[in-house]
């Protein structure tokens, strides 16, 4: 693919070709993609944009891929931004940016005695995965300590958006109807708390996650979104589907709103059992649920 020597001449980070999936989704799912590059700079990834657009090539640009469904070979190129991962704390405020993992900069908060992050303890995915996916958990997300967020446009410019212009709502943003903006540092601001009690809260919360959550395998968390009033995981039980399996991929019986990759899964297999049990739980419940994880096609 002669794409991918230009690409490598560009010179902005490094490109695996013929990459494996397993490696750089949560699901660790089969496939492959054409190739992936790991920008080390903002200015590499205005590089590597600009060539892939001029030469109308596919892309997508990922953070940890915990929230991404790929079919078995995808023809483009992945963007990692994981070297993009640069922080800086200032007493209760926090600039990082997007390819820093959302789990680690809130236990590093936290065990500084800064509480509002409390909830990514368990989040595996980056700063820029969950602010575009408004990530959060126990009645919190990242639109309640989010102050701005910098985004590079479709045309390339670095702008910076407001709370209110990211347009934060139940697992979605700005971002996700605007997927040609890309997430580049994230503004946070926590508030002083007392360590112990912030510590003794993740510590117990982690312990009740590994009872109730299949964490011993590969998956991307909660599928669906719960609807109003009710629980995902109880619609899906509802139909029957607890344990149900398709290929490699199952119906955690230790949680039913999670789907796990028992060693073989496709994101076929994975799509296929979202699909039937979208379709199945609104027949009989008439209640249509909103998928979480994302199909790249």
């Amino acid at each position: 693919m002669n794409i991918i020597k230009e690409l490598e001449n560009l010179n902005c980070g490094k490109v695996i070709k013929n990459c494996n999936l397993k490696e750089y989704t949560t699901y660790q799912m089969d496939g492959n993609a054409a190739a992936i590059i790991f920008p080390s700079s903002i200015q590499d990834l205005k590089t590597i944009l600009r060539f892939l657009k001029e030469k109308k090539q596919k892309y997508k640009v990922i953070g940890n891929g915990s929230n991404l469904i790929f079919d078995a070979y995808y023809e483009g190129i992945l963007i990692k931004l994981e070297k993009l991962n640069h922080l800086n704390i200032e007493n209760e405020k926090v600039v990082v940016e997007a390819g820093y993992s959302i789990m680690k900069l809130a236990l590093k908060v936290s065990r500084m005695g800064l509480s509002g992050l409390e909830f990514a303890t368990g989040i595996p995915g980056t700063v820029g995965g969950a602010v575009f996916m408004n990530a959060g958990a126990y009645k919190s997300d990242m639109g309640y300590i989010v102050k701005s967020v910098t985004v590079l446009t479709p045309e390339l410019e670095i702008k910076e958006l407001s709370n209110k212009e990211m347009e934060f709502h139940y697992r979605t943003s700005f971002l996700q109807t605007h997927p040609d903006y890309i997430c580049l540092e994230a503004k946070i601001e926590l508030i002083h708390g007392d360590r112990e009690e912030i510590m003794d809260l993740i510590k117990e919360r982690k312990k009740r996650r590994l009872e109730t959550q299949p964490l011993e395998y590969p998956s991307a968390g909660s599928v669906f979104r719960n609807p109003e009033g009710d629980f995902a995981g109880r619609l899906v039980e509802l139909i029957g589907y607890k344990g149900k399996k398709i290929g490699g991929a199952e119906v955690s019986k230790k949680h039913a709103n999670f789907i796990i990759n028992k060693g073989s899964a496709t994101g076929k297999d994975i799509k296929i059992l979202i699909e039937e049990i979208r379709k199945k739980v609104k027949e009989q419940t008439g209640i249509e649920l909103k998928v979480e994880q994302e199909f790249v096609e």
